[in-house]
């Protein structure tokens, strides 16, 4: 028998991998999906299985969010979709080769989905949530946005972005009934390290976590009312002490004269 729906959540990048999963458990937990990717084969098999195994309602969306008429047209959607009650911004490109190794387009491309598109997307669903009172926003992000040091550097800063975007848009929405998680994976069994430059097999095996057991977590994450959840941290009291020593130097940052060590005695 099929469940009430909890509504719709929206998934990028939901033809495999991390989004194919999220998809797999938001349908079991009831809400009926609109898959968003550029491989329109893939999502209509996996729209197929999940309609078959779940009952939900699902609908698949062939786009390229790097594309802006493919963007705009998922916009469209979010903003005209008042079943719409999660967006998942899973969509996403990385880089494993240092800056001098790089090809500056390709950076370009990968700070317009990672950065650009999950922009203009969490833009166009907020403001329905915030007439209806009721959403959910979950931006995936990545350790490299507080490690940026271990992977590409463009990527790291495309990653910092959606962590510190994700912060700011949860004090800023706190009082109006809308949840905003950032998830930051460590290094997940997915395609995307042969895309990104570095075959998975050439990760250490002990790093690696499966993309159905990380996505588990960052589910119980959501569940826990985590705003951000780090799956493979074995003590949240870790991040808590981050957290900490950022809102310790908040009071510090911006005052009218410089510090002490900076001054210069006058000649």
């Amino acid at each position: 028998m099929t469940q009430h729906s909890k509504g719709t959540a929206l998934i990028t990048g939901a033809s495999s991998g991390i989004g194919a999963i999220y998809a797999d458990r938001l349908a079991r937990r009831g809400y009926d999906l609109i898959l968003v990717a550029r491989n329109q084969a893939r999502l209509n098999d996996l729209a197929r299985r999940l309609t078959d195994e779940t009952g939900r309602a699902i609908e698949a969306v062939a786009a390229d969010l790097g594309n802006g008429d493919d963007l705009g047209r998922v916009e469209q959607i979010l903003r005209n979709d008042a079943s719409i009650a999660l967006l998942v911004n899973n969509a996403g490109v990385g880089a494993t080769g240092p800056l001098l190794a790089s090809d500056v387009d390709k950076m370009e491309e990968m700070i317009t989905l990672n950065v650009n598109a999950l922009t203009r997307l969490t833009y166009a669903a907020v403001p329905g949530f915030v007439a209806r009172r009721t959403g959910a926003i979950i931006n995936i992000a990545s350790i490299v946005a507080i490690a940026p040091e271990l992977l590409n550097g463009v990527y790291g800063g495309s990653k910092a972005y959606v962590l510190a975007f994700t912060q700011s848009l949860q004090k800023e929405l706190s009082e109006k009934n809308i949840r905003i998680q950032a998830v930051l994976p460590g290094a997940t069994a997915t395609d995307f390290w042969g895309i990104a430059g570095t075959p998975l097999e050439h990760v250490p095996s002990e790093i690696v976590m499966g993309a159905e057991d990380m996505v588990d977590a960052a589910l119980a994450g959501f569940d826990f009312g985590e705003q951000v959840t780090i799956p493979a941290l074995p003590d949240v009291a870790d991040w808590e002490t981050y957290e900490a020593a950022r809102q310790k130097l908040m009071p510090n940052l911006s005052l009218r004269s410089p510090a002490a060590r900076y001054r210069t005695a006058a000649v």
